[in-house]
């Protein structure tokens, strides 16, 4: 039996045929002298220029690759999720494939992380990205993440991360999850930090971030925050809100049927519809909520269906 590694490196890739020799030059500047036993698990996610081409060729000139191409573009999400699943090492470290997050930085995360904590997450502290675009959506959306789910991180868009992959098998990600997974980490009782790391200006390309994105964190937030807050306990966030919608109805008809008695004709108020939907409503928030919520819970947790297809595996320049 062959002993596990110490360390794998992740890498979501898409469309960077440019930066993807250099990005592997780099990993293999900053880990081989460290002494440490490592793969670079280089995730293809369904690119369509020659990044294919491109990390075909490095896997076979460099041994520690460990190349995944998948079937289409899945999201950033499911290309981690499959380079996660696929890692073999103790600790394993998340980076993006654009160049922009420093190499030279995954020592001092693995360092911090053997300190005693589970997840090291990057600080990019002074952010090379455009300060309206970028900057200030993203320093508002790291406080509002904060305060909304009780894990306070200066940046929680930061790729770059250290993790125990005892930490990673407790989770399972989809969406678009993976900003978020040190919320998910806090779920399961993870010891959190952060460092201060280097941030660099794109070099080749262009952002593959529009401004769906923000819709789709803020749809991801009210996910997560219902997990980090209710997950054991739903009826808690559904039984409250039916309460109030009972409650309402109730008031309302009672209010109805004291004018009713006094002999006031009530078929035909709007505050009669309003209280028999807000009953329907109470009933429903009890019902179909919360079985629906358990229902997706169940469909993700218990069939541990994946949402990536792998097309192949490179290692050693051959498909697997």
């Amino acid at each position: 039996m062959t002993s596990p590694l110490d360390l794998s490196v992740v890498v979501p890739i898409f469309n960077e045929e440019e930066s993807l020799p250099e990005l592997v030059e780099q990993l293999l500047a900053a880990l081989r002298p460290s002494g440490e036993t490592f793969e670079l698990v280089l995730v293809n996610d369904g690119s369509v220029d020659g990044t294919a081409n491109v990390l075909t060729q490095l896997s076979e000139n460099v041994t520690e690759i460990v190349g995944v191409l998948l079937r289409k573009n899945y999201g950033q999400t499911a290309a981690m999720a499959a380079g996660f699943d696929i890692a073999s090492g103790e600790i394993v470290v998340s980076l993006d494939g654009d160049l922009q997050n420093d190499p030279a930085d995954i020592p001092l995360l693995v360092n911090k992380l053997r300190e005693g904590y589970d997840l090291v997450s990057g600080w990019r502290y002074k952010r090379k990205d455009p300060a309206l675009q970028r900057k200030l959506p993203s320093r508002i959306a790291n406080r509002l993440i904060g305060r909304v789910t009780g894990v306070r991180l200066h940046d929680y868009g930061c790729s770059l991360k250290a993790y125990r992959k005892e930490v990673l098998a407790d989770m399972r990600l989809y969406g678009e999850l993976h900003r978020f997974l040190p919320v998910l980490a806090n779920i399961e009782g993870a010891r959190i930090t952060e460092v201060r790391v280097n941030h660099r200006g794109r070099q080749y390309g262009s952002s593959k971030y529009g401004i769906d994105r923000t819709f789709r964190v803020l749809m991801d937030l009210l996910t997560v925050w219902f997990m980090n807050s209710f997950l054991t306990r739903p009826m808690y966030v559904f039984g409250f809100g039916g309460l109030l919608a009972i409650a309402g109805s109730l008031l309302a008809g009672t209010y109805l049927l004291s004018i009713k008695i006094l002999g006031a004709d009530i078929g035909t108020r709007p505050l009669f519809t309003l209280a028999l939907v807000l009953g329907l409503a109470g009933v429903q928030l009890f019902c179909f909520g919360l079985l629906g919520e358990l229902q997706i819970r169940t469909y993700h947790e218990s069939q541990a269906r994946p949402i990536y297809r792998i097309r192949a595996t490179l290692r050693g320049g051959r498909l697997t």
